[in-house]
């Protein structure tokens, strides 16, 4: 029995498409698993992509993700993690394009830095300064350019006229800033998505990121991720927030008027999706937003 929440998330992304995936999910986790010779485990919390531990024929752990195919999601995840060829992030050990399936190394033991973050967060933030150093190379093919964004701020302004769901002034001054911001920066390969939740313990390396959105765009465009989480819970992401914009401003080579610009936009970019998606209410991505434009 799929977890509701995961049949609503695909349904309501890829409509008919996405049930009939549904569907056949079954047999293509066992024609799957049977091609790369998996032994499949119960699997994760799952939201968007079925994800599942294995073991390989040779007793080796690692991880089957199995999404609606062309979902351009694991399309830009597999072009990162080729990118990146595991270094400071998980392995593509392995591709299937037509049953949309991706096997991945798996971290182990695999808890989340997150668990640093209330009592040791500046040693969270080092190891994600020291993560991007080694993630941020040359960009490589079929990975998304975040230019592409500004779209989504012209779309939400469109929709919404006034000031609800989000403040109209706030959307359009984030709009243009990430224009100028996109302009200017140079193009690196980026992970998209980093923070504590998606770098997990390991033991070929001592962390590892996970789930990359596949991105090429300027270097400070990997920190917003990092300053808004964890987005839920009770760790005072806002107290620490003025120190962890110094840390990865000087970790990284950035000013802090950068820094702080690229946090602000994509936080604000992050309320325009959770908006756009369906009904919401503003949550800690706009205090953050609001807290870096002070």
């Amino acid at each position: 029995m799929l977890p509701d929440v995961f049949v609503a998330n695909v349904v309501g992304n890829w409509g008919e498409a996405g049930r009939r995936w549904l569907d056949t999910l079954p047999r293509t986790v066992a024609a799957v698993a049977g091609d790369w010779e998996l032994t499949v485990g119960e699997p994760f919390p799952l939201t968007f992509n079925w994800v599942a531990p294995v073991r390989r024929a040779d007793g080796s752990a690692a991880v089957l993700k199995v999404g609606v195919p062309g979902s351009p999601h694991l399309a830009t995840e597999a072009a990162a993690l080729t990118g990146f060829a595991g270094e400071g992030a998980v392995r593509l050990l392995a591709r299937d394009r037509v049953r949309g399936a991706l096997l991945l190394e798996r971290a182990e033991p695999g808890t989340t830095l997150r668990a640093l973050v209330r009592d040791h967060d500046e040693q969270a933030t080092a190891v994600l300064v020291d993560i991007i150093r080694r993630l941020h190379r040359p960009v490589v093919p079929g990975v998304e350019d975040i230019a592409g964004r500004s779209a989504d701020f012209a779309a939400h302004l469109e929709r919404y006229p006034g000031d609800d769901p989000l403040p109209r002034e706030l959307v359009v001054r984030a709009a243009g800033l990430f224009a100028e911001l996109c302009q200017d920066g140079g193009r690196v390969l980026l992970h998209g998505d980093l923070h504590h939740e998606n770098v997990l313990a390991g033991t070929r390396e001592p962390w590892l990121a996970i789930d990359p959105h596949g991105v090429a765009g300027p270097p400070g465009a990997e920190l917003a991720p990092i300053l808004c989480n964890p987005l839920t819970g009770d760790e005072p992401t806002l107290a620490l927030l003025p120190r962890r914009v110094e840390q990865l401003a000087d970790g990284l080579g950035l000013s802090l008027d950068l820094a702080r610009a690229w946090g602000f936009v994509l936080a604000v970019l992050s309320e325009v999706w959770d908006a756009d998606s369906g009904p919401s209410t503003p949550g800690r991505a706009l205090r953050v937003a609001l807290a870096l434009r002070s």
